[in-house]
């Protein structure tokens, strides 16, 4: 959510800022703005809607000659979204210039007594408070910007990462964070601000992620110094070589980044099973499972804990882990596990899923089960993340840059890793024998070429998003393995088309969904030929018998549903297991079609944000 760019150097920070904001647009944003320093005063240009309406308007001012500037798309958490809520926010005196991303819980009783104090504010935020409470802070004790800050946050409840800057300083940034994620770019004589690294990759490979509960001082030709905010200790920078390439953030040839994606997850699964898939071999090798086996093998359940898509995926790996491994299994939404006083053992494995790695609940739940002395084993996609640095143990997904809002190959590469996480269990534990362990690793070393036979469904999919582009209203159903797909698909669709849609169990639909269905509602049904094929064909024949559209996900060469359906979109064979890497690709088309056939902002969909970084 929100993101923060800046730069301190030689070069024309107006277009770095500029550039990188354009680079942080997929995480979801309402207003924008950015604050350049000319060497005299501060100019701050910012309004409600895109980018590119900022950039229009810096056009006209002229005020872009500066070296140092920081940048901001908001997400409107305190305020509503408009002009005067955007960041930058000044202090009172107009010396003082921030940015910020998070939420700041106790900002109402620290405004009100600064208001005493004689403060005024101009806007709605939690962050202009922030602001001036650096600036009283300075007031009262004459202290450097950095010390500053750092009182200020000891006062504040929440999360943050914020950039600030004081013309009475210029050629220093103070950055801070706790809770969502900030990256410093390392530059010769020059150095860059990111929410993550795609704003400077362009200029160096060269970054610092600050870690919860650290501030910097960043000065121009001085090397950068961290330090504990709560305890003043000084902090060794570690500089990470980034493997990231620019080219991966960008479009290349697509129309959208959520069509690049849907088409890069055949290779997606290949550099996520890439290493760890050793099928000439016969054996899976994942370093943070065998490190830690005994605590798998020993685990009296395992609680999946993750949001959105994310939860998704770890609805299939219930089915696959319980299967492969007869380990209880239980899915929690992050966001209600943390509230509900969980009752967590030392004897259980606590697997936590996020793509971006920074999602708050999740982070939130991991914070509780290591309390509770559970084994925690977290699966992200971002190296370096918060969640890949508070776990025990874990695995990356190796996706790739994943930039469109609506996740689709996180989903994928998430269920293959945890895919191979159960297999290796299974076996360990003897829950599975070596032909069933054989059969599935080659069977998902396969998953790759089969991917890229079910992406030739592209045109069919986009002929039937023409036939129901205008419905208000979707069911998406599905068995076993694929109930969690379709629950999967209904999300995509929601997300991007802003049509209603609902996910069911197939067999569920007699108990209310039912009653929806008329011959203007469309019914996507996951109808492959495995697991409870005829009780599934029943539930078509059901739909059928009230005129209901049924549009179906079906195996090549399948008869039955085919007469039975409106329309049908075929995949390759697979075992029932590994069916969800398939089964979603047609749903993910479908609303991506759909999408752009009503002309809706399909990377960047209305009120969501790619990395919930707050509650």
């Amino acid at each position: 959510m929100c993101g923060i760019v800046g730069y301190i150097g030689h070069r024309d920070a107006s277009s770095i800022v500029l550039e990188g904001l354009k680079k942080l647009e997929y995480r979801g944003y309402d207003s924008a703005g950015l604050a350049l320093y000319d060497g005299q005063k501060l100019n701050v240009t910012k309004t409600k809607g895109k980018v590119a309406t900022l950039e229009n308007k810096l056009l006209t001012t002229g005020n872009t000659n500066s070296s140092i500037g920081i940048g901001h798309t908001r997400w409107a958490t305190h305020g509503e979204p408009n002009d005067k809520n955007s960041h930058p926010h000044y202090s009172n005196s107009g010396e003082l210039v921030i940015i910020h991303n998070g939420i700041i819980e106790n900002y109402d009783s620290i405004r009100k007594e600064l208001i005493k104090r004689g403060y005024k504010f101009k806007s709605d935020t939690d962050t202009e408070v922030l602001i001036n409470l650096i600036e009283e802070i300075q007031n009262k004790t004459q202290l450097k910007l950095g010390e500053a800050v750092q009182l200020a946050l000891k006062e504040i409840v929440g999360a943050y990462a914020i950039a600030v800057f004081d013309i009475k300083k210029p050629n220093e940034l103070v950055v801070a964070k706790l809770g969502s994620p900030l990256a410093v770019g390392i530059g010769k004589n020059e150095y860059f601000i990111g929410s993550d690294a795609s704003p400077f990759l362009e200029f160096t490979n060269r970054a610092i992620y600050l870690e919860d509960g650290q501030v910097a001082a960043i000065r121009l030709n001085k090397p950068i110094k961290i330090w504990e905010i709560d305890n003043n200790k000084p902090t060794p920078v570690v500089v990470q070589e980034l493997k990231m390439s620019l080219e991966a953030t960008e479009k290349g040839g697509y129309d959208h980044f959520m069509l690049k994606e849907i088409y890069e997850q055949p290779s997606a699964i290949r550099d996520t099973y890439r290493g760890r898939l050793l099928t000439d071999e016969k054996i899976i090798k994942m370093a943070g499972i065998e490190d830690n086996i005994e605590k798998f093998i020993n685990a009296d359940r395992i609680i999946i804990v993750a949001c959105g898509t994310s939860w998704h995926a770890g609805l299939v790996a219930e089915y696959i882990l319980e299967d492969l491994t007869r380990t209880p299994v239980e899915v929690e939404y992050a966001s209600e596990f943390r509230y509900r006083n969980p009752i967590i053992t030392s004897q259980d494995v606590i697997i936590a899923i996020s793509q971006s790695g920074e999602t708050a609940d999740t982070l939130a739940a991991i914070k509780i089960a290591k309390e509770n002395s559970a084994f925690v084993f977290g699966v992200c996609n971002v190296v370096g993340s918060t969640i890949a640095r508070e776990t025990h143990a874990g695995a990356y997904t190796h996706a790739g840059p994943e930039i469109g809002v609506a996740s689709t190959k996180a989903f994928t590469t998430q269920i293959t890793v945890l895919t191979l996480i159960a297999l290796k269990l299974g076996l360990a534990k003897k829950t599975i024998n070596n032909k069933t362990f054989e059969e599935l690793i080659t069977e998902l070393n396969q998953i790759p070429e089969k991917l890229e036979e079910t992406l030739n469904c592209n045109k069919i999919a986009m002929d039937i998003a023409k036939v129901y582009k205008n419905s208000q209203n979707c069911l998406f159903l599905g068995r076993g393995y694929n109930f969690p797909v379709a629950l999967e698909g209904a999300l995509k669709l929601k997300e991007i088309s802003y049509i209603h849609a609902e996910g069911y169990p197939a067999a569920e639909m007699k108990h209310g969904p039912i009653a929806l269905i008329d011959e203007n509602m469309p019914i996507i049904v996951v109808a492959i030929n495995k697991g409870h094929y005829e009780k599934t064909v029943s539930n078509i024949q059901e739909i059928k018998a009230r005129k209901g559209k049924v549009i179906a996900v079906v195996t090549k060469g399948d008869v039955t549903v085919k007469e039975l359906a409106n329309h049908v979109i075929e995949i390759p064979e697979t075992l029932e297991t590994l069916s969800p890497l398939l089964t979603t690709i047609p749903l993910q088309l479908f609303s991506y079609h759909t999408a752009v056939l009503l002309n809706k902002n399909v990377d960047q969909p209305r009120n969501l944000a790619k990395s919930v970084t707050v509650e």
